[in-house]
């Protein structure tokens, strides 16, 4: 009996591995890894089978975990790939992560908030943005190198363009004879 538990236990061992990333070339279309093992078993450019929609290069030094087909250890695939060195610590219950090792991050967290950190954000939209929302803050400037167009009210924290527009429009000034000038003739529109 203790045979066959020993046996069993080998054979299972043989269907997967703890494995660490030594290289990863993915200019293919799946991508390929060289990974080592425990006891010093290397494999080189085994398949690295990721969730559908999601792609990264992981650094050399990452973890997955090899799986050989039907124990067959010259057939194998590479899943799950994690590298404990950026992960993202101190998340809640329920958040979900995209992160790199450079700090930039996208988190999913409670509350229903997403935040993004990174030093650029480009958003490239062939047609158009649009954002349903209520509000839109930022402690920076706004910058477009085309006209902005505004169906509602323009304004400031001094005071809202159709106000300027008012009282650009009806001001006069004091005439060089004492008097007063008329209105601009070329008013605001």
């Amino acid at each position: 009996m203790q045979n066959i538990f020993s046996r069993l236990q080998r054979n299972l061992a043989r269907l997967w591995s703890r494995a660490v990333i030594q290289r990863l070339n993915n200019a293919t279309a799946c991508q390929q890894v060289d990974i080592s093992m425990m006891a010093g078993e290397t494999k080189t450019g085994m398949e690295y089978l990721e969730p559908y929609g999601f792609t990264s290069t992981a650094h050399a030094g990452a973890e997955g975990v090899a799986l050989f087909l039907a124990g067959d250890r010259s057939h194998c695939v590479l899943i799950n790939v994690a590298d404990r060195r950026y992960r993202i610590k101190g998340l809640k219950s329920g958040e979900v992560a995209i992160y790199t090792d450079e700090g930039d991050s996208i988190v999913l967290k409670r509350g229903r908030l997403i935040e993004a950190r990174t030093e650029t954000f480009i958003l490239n939209a062939k047609n158009k943005v649009v954002l349903n929302t209520a509000l839109i803050e930022t402690p920076g400037e706004i910058k477009a190198e085309k006209s902005i167009t505004s169906a509602a009210e323009v304004q400031d924290k001094v005071g809202s363009l159709s106000t300027m527009r008012k009282q650009y429009n009806s001001h006069a000034h004091s005439g060089d004879s004492g008097g007063m000038t008329g209105t601009p003739t070329q008013g605001m529109k």
